[in-house]
């Protein structure tokens, strides 16, 4: 059971913070391309960290790449809420 608890946390944190994630989208100019590109590097960060880690580092690798990508992403978006 406590396996099934912590699959049920990690869920629910992913569904909160996806929630949250929307919701700063939403406030901020409406930009679909950014945002779509947003929650697919979303759901690419998730497939890698429930990927096998035995890659020879470049899984740790790309979740690094990925997560820069987020950060570019929501920079962008910001950005073009500012500059309209």
């Amino acid at each position: 059971m406590k396996l099934r608890s912590k699959a049920l946390a990690a869920v629910g944190a992913l569904v909160v913070a996806s929630g949250v994630g929307y919701g700063v989208g939403v406030a901020q100019a409406y930009q679909p391309h950014m945002q779509n590109a947003l929650v697919d590097l979303q759901n690419a960060r998730s497939e890698l960290a429930v990927a096998l880690r035995d890659k020879g580092g470049h899984r740790a690798v790309a979740v690094n790449l990925v997560n820069q990508a987020i950060t570019q992403v929501q920079e962008g978006i910001a950005a073009g809420y500012y500059n309209q």
